[in-house]
């Protein structure tokens, strides 16, 4: 039975959630039910796919057969399936629960337990790309769980996604995000140090940017961040705040492993004063607001 046959629900309608629905929507899919904490979001965006705005968890998973959540954090995701009164878990047996949001490893794991024991069925969909590959459904997806339940859903998977990497069992996938995400923050941290630096010297920046381009220097980060350093243009894309969520995950995965991480810790202390000083909603290119002369909070 091919997923577009099945009816797909979604929890958490942010920017990459809402933005995913509707990829999915373009593609066939029948989008059959969203929730979100705040409702008039909810309503809009079924109103605009043509779906129901769920008014409890219990109801998306009645009507749905497979549900995406995007939350954003542990605790939220506690939340929705283990909530008292009202949860996913309510009559999910048959169900599958496709899991997008960065994670502990350890939440993946006792979610598939907890699913198992009712009957239904989980995966692990992180991702680490943004809101205009969530809309395009060019999304780099690496997959946690079951083989055979991927192999159930790849063809929903794959249209949500340029670039799947199945990555072994559940947990390894939230693991391999965390990495993913520490090195990337770590980098951004170090390019706004490097421009921050060069800015202080009076350097011509657009040139320092093609001189990292060309040498050790050059990073992914750098081109997409190094312009909106230099414009101190920080529209949200992936925010201060959960570039600090993400490297204290990254963090917590390496001391498990018995392994010193300096740089991540170096890294988290700088997105934790973006957050002190309210500036947590920024992008995480926000966080040269810190590291160059006459800016940052006071300035």
């Amino acid at each position: 039975m091919s997923t577009k046959e099945k009816r797909i629900g979604f929890v958490g309608l942010g920017r990459m959630g809402a933005n995913m629905a509707r990829n999915l929507k373009d593609k066939g899919y029948q989008i059959s039910t969203v929730y979100d904490i705040n409702q008039e979001t909810a309503s809009s965006l079924a109103n605009e796919l043509g779906s129901q705005a769920a008014q409890s968890l219990a109801d998306v998973t009645t009507q749905s057969d497979v549900i995406l959540t995007v939350v954003t954090n542990d605790a939220a995701m506690n939340a929705i399936f283990f909530g008292e009164g009202d949860n996913l878990f309510e009559g999910s047996a048959g169900k599958l629960f496709i899991n997008c949001a960065t994670l502990s490893p350890e939440i993946h794991v006792n979610l598939e337990n907890a699913a198992a024991e009712v009957g239904a069925q989980t995966l692990e969909g992180c991702m680490a790309s943004s809101i205009t590959q969530a809309r395009e459904g060019t999304l780099y997806l690496m997959i946690g769980g079951k083989e055979e339940v991927f192999n159930s859903v790849k063809d929903l998977l794959n249209d949500l996604s340029i670039n799947l990497r199945f990555v072994g069992e559940s947990g390894k996938a939230a693991q391999v995000k965390a990495l993913v995400n520490m090195v990337m923050n770590i980098n951004t941290a170090a390019l706004a140090e490097g421009l921050g630096i060069a800015d202080a010297l009076g350097l011509d920046l657009n040139m320092i940017c093609e001189i990292f381009s060309q040498t050790g220097a050059n990073s992914r980060v750098l081109e997409t961040d190094s312009e909106d350093m230099i414009g101190r243009d920080h529209e949200c894309y992936f925010s201060a705040e959960h570039a600090a969520k993400d490297s204290g995950i990254a963090i917590a995965v390496a001391e498990s492993a018995g392994i010193q991480v300096p740089l991540a810790k170096a890294t988290l202390s700088q997105y934790q004063k973006m957050v002190e000083a309210g500036l947590g909603d920024l992008d995480k290119s926000g966080v040269a607001e810190l590291t160059f002369k006459g800016r940052g909070p006071g300035n």
